[in-house]
């Protein structure tokens, strides 16, 4: 199926549906939620996935896990999709939050394939091995750190949005003190409350996501880093490395690594931003 909307089909009675999506430059889907779980990948572009309690950023030929019933909005640049949508009876395993996971090679032939499948397949056959190779390969998928956390707390959750709008790696507590009126050792003691991460910590994670789409659409690697208030592109691909595992020239250039504390199966093409061969 492709390029229809997921309620005109969520009632057919098989354990996995899978649609197709191709989406316009900069769309942006609004705050939303699906009966079914929802593996939602891209094979072209890079997501932006926000929740009430975090946003996940998707580079291409990644995909994350959005638990059924979870509200989410998603900010798409240049994105075709490939989504199953899953009946909650059939991945009792499921995390209770989005995470962004690696796909295997295996996973994602299966996915170019299952959206051509005929939604009401039948339950014995091709088709039907087909969407159970799929939910076998679905729990073996490797986690990766592209999430980032947002408070609860009214005024730092404010404050957060306004950063993720304009990024700065040198942004000080002070300023962020400043603005909730209160001191700077709170903001530290707020922020680990609030999200489980060090301020300094979201800060870092903040701006090598935000730099992810840019990276993906040909930014040089200097302007990036420039952007982000790093002293120099040195820094800023240490700290790249530092929080993904990968440097922003291999991230750029859709060169093979592995995420961090992978070995053997989990290895492969972690940043590759080419199109899908179909």
């Amino acid at each position: 199926m492709r390029n229809i909307p997921v309620a005109e089909v969520d009632s057919i009675d098989r354990p996995v549906l899978a649609i197709g999506t191709d989406y316009p430059p900069e769309h942006v889907l609004p705050a939303h939620r699906h009966r079914r779980a929802q593996f939602l990948y891209g094979a072209t572009g890079v997501m932006r996935v926000q929740t009430a309690d975090g946003e996940w950023t998707v580079p291409p030929h990644r995909a994350v896990l959005i638990p059924a019933g979870t509200d989410h909005r998603v900010v798409m640049t240049g994105v075709s999709t490939r989504s199953l949508y899953l009946e909650p009876s059939a991945v009792v395993w499921f995390p209770e939050r989005c995470q962004v996971v690696e796909v295997s090679p295996l996973l994602r032939e299966l996915l170019l394939t299952a959206v051509d499948l005929e939604p009401r397949y039948s339950p014995h056959g091709r088709d039907a091995a087909v969407f159970a190779l799929v939910l076998h390969e679905l729990r073996q998928l490797v986690p990766l750190p592209l999430d980032l956390p947002l408070p609860g707390h009214e005024g730092l959750r404010r404050m957060c949005e306004e950063f993720l709008g304009a990024p700065d790696v040198h942004d000080p507590p002070a300023r962020w003190a400043g603005r909730l009126h209160v001191s700077e050792r709170t903001v530290h003691r707020l922020f680990r409350a609030e999200t489980g991460m060090s301020f300094a910590r979201w800060r870092q994670r903040a701006c090598v996501l935000h730099a992810l789409p840019l990276l993906a659409r040909g930014e040089p690697v200097t302007r990036v880093a420039m952007g982000l208030g790093y002293e120099s592109p040195s820094a800023f691909s240490t700290m790249f490395l530092r929080v993904l595992g990968s440097s922003p020239r291999d991230y750029a250039a859709g060169q093979c690594t592995a995420p961090p504390g992978a070995s053997g199966r989990g290895r492969s093409c972690l940043w590759t931003t080419g199109r899908e061969r179909r």
